[in-house]
C-alpha cells in the first residue's frame, strides 16, 4: 500500500500538487464550494494513479489544487463510498494520498438524514462524534510506517476545529447545530425501524460515507473536521418519500452558509 500511496503522491507532485495546507472533501451536493477556489491544477480521478473512479451522480470526480482564502488546498469534488463496490482501503487511498502530499488538517462535508427531533432540512450539523456501521479500513496487515495498528478514536473530530467553526459561525450569524453521525453502507435510505433504532443508540444524523475517512485520517494524525448538510428527516411523523436528486437539491440549497463555514474556519488554521 505505501508503495502504491508514495507512487500516487508523486504523480500529482509532478502536476503541481504541493505543500498544500489542508485536504477538503465535497459529499453529494456540494461540489459547488469548489467555485470559491482559485484553481491552480485540476485533474480527473480517471488519470490519477491508483485512483478509483466515482460514479455517483453528483460527484463530478476531479481532484482539485489551490487558493481557497489564505490557504493551498486540494480537495476532493466528488468522494467514493462502500456502495459503489470499492473495499473500505480503496475509498479512503485519496486520504492517504492527501497525508503524502503534505495536508495538516482534513475537512468533510456530506448529505446526511437527521434522526434528531429538533434538526430541520437545510440545517448544519458540526459532527462532534460518530457511530460506525462500516467494515472499518484499516482491516488487514498494518503498516507502521503509516500508522498505528490500534488507533486512538477518543477524539476523532479536533476539538479545537469545533470551538473555531462556533466562532465562526456566531460572526457569520449562522445557526448551526451539533450531533452524532452514523455511518451505514447503503445504497438505501433508511426505513422508519431503522431510523428509531438510530436515534435509539445516540445518533443525531445518519449517512453512508465521512466515518471511513475520518478512520484512516486520525490512523495518519491528521486533525479533523466534518459537517453534514440536513437533507432529508428520519423522524416519525416527518418521514416521507426521498430520492437521490432530492438529496443534493436539499444540500446544494444550504451549500452557500456552509462554504462560509468552512471558508473562515480553513483561514484560522
Amino acid at each position: 500500500m505505501l508503495e502504491k500511496i508514495e507512487e500516487t503522491a508523486a504523480f500529482l507532485k509532478s502536476k503541481g500538487f504541493t505543500a498544500p495546507d489542508a485536504g477538503v472533501v465535497l459529499g453529494t451536493g456540494l461540489g459547488g464550494l469548489v467555485s470559491k477556489i482559485k484553481i491552480i491544477h485540476e485533474v480527473d480521478y480517471s488519470e490519477i494513479p491508483n485512483f478509483p473512479v466515482s460514479t455517483v451522480e453528483g460527484h463530478e470526480g476531479k481532484l482539485i489544487y489551490g487558493d481557497f482564502g489564505s490557504k493551498k488546498i486540494v480537495a476532493m469534488k466528488g468522494r467514493f463510498h462502500y456502495y459503489e463496490g470499492y473495499t473500505t482501503a480503496q475509498l479512503v487511498f485519496p486520504v492517504r494520498v492527501m497525508k503524502y502530499l503534505g495536508i495538516k488538517y482534513l475537512f468533510l462535508s456530506n448529505a446526511a438524514g437527521g434522526i434528531n427531533p429538533d434538526f430541520s432540512v437545510g440545517d448544519i450539523m458540526i459532527i462532534t462524534d460518530h457511530i460506525n456501521f462500516l467494515p472499518n479500513p484499516l482491516i488487514g496487515p498494518n503498516n507502521n510506517m503509516i500508522g498505528p495498528r490500534f488507533p486512538d478514536m477518543s477524539e476523532a473530530y479536533d476539538k479545537d476545529l469545533i470551538t473555531k467553526a462556533d466562532e465562526v459561525s456566531r460572526k457569520l450569524n449562522i445557526e448551526v447545530k451539533k450531533g452524532i453521525y452514523l455511518a451505514t453502507t447503503g445504497p438505501t435510505f433508511e426505513t422508519p425501524a431503522e431510523y428509531k433504532h438510530f436515534r435509539n443508540i445516540g445518533a443525531d444524523a445518519v449517512g453512508m460515507s465521512t466515518v471511513p475517512e475520518v478512520i484512516v485520517a486520525r490512523h495518519m494524525s491528521i486533525p479533523c473536521f466534518a459537517v453534514s448538510i440536513i437533507s432529508d428527516l428520519g423522524v416519525e411523523g416527518k418521514i416521507h418519500y426521498i430520492t437521490h436528486e432530492m438529496v443534493s437539491q436539499a444540500a446544494a440549497a444550504s451549500e452557500s452558509k456552509m462554504t462560509a463555514i468552512m471558508t473562515k474556519l480553513i483561514d484560522k488554521i
